[in-house]
């Protein structure tokens, strides 16, 4: 039987993305707030030649109307939504938001990071259509 190995989209451009979650963590620790984290490793992207946008800002419409809008942690390499969270376990609802950013901006790749007492976690989102 032949079995189809599908590569993990990016993996290229994420293996200096998780150097630099460890990198940070590292140096850190656990414990912190989101904002020191964020701030962190906006430095380590810089070191590494990562391009990225902190605190992306992304419209809110309804049937083509602004309503609002949200501001991602990053946007990475122009494909890569990157969320900071404090909770340890990722809930549907982390889940559900990052997927709902993806959407947004029509991307593939979503990644959920916190920085615990167990190491750096982090949870790979999908918009596959």
């Amino acid at each position: 039987m032949d079995h189809q190995v599908n590569p993990l989209i990016y993996a290229e451009l994420m293996q200096p993305v998780i150097g630099a979650l460890f990198e940070v963590h590292n140096n850190l620790g656990s414990g912190l707030m989101e904002k020191h984290y964020q701030r962190a490793l906006a430095e380590e992207f810089v070191r590494r030649g990562i391009p990225f946008v902190e605190q992306f800002p992304v419209d809110l419409n309804y049937k083509g109307i602004s309503i609002g809008k949200y501001f991602l942690d990053f946007l990475l390499y122009d494909k890569i939504v990157l969320e900071i969270k404090r909770e340890t376990h990722f809930s549907r609802a982390n889940i559900e938001q990052t997927l709902n950013h993806l959407k947004a901006l029509n991307l593939q790749l979503g990644l959920l990071v916190h920085f615990g007492r167990e190491g750096v976690i982090f949870k790979r989102i999908l918009n596959i259509k």
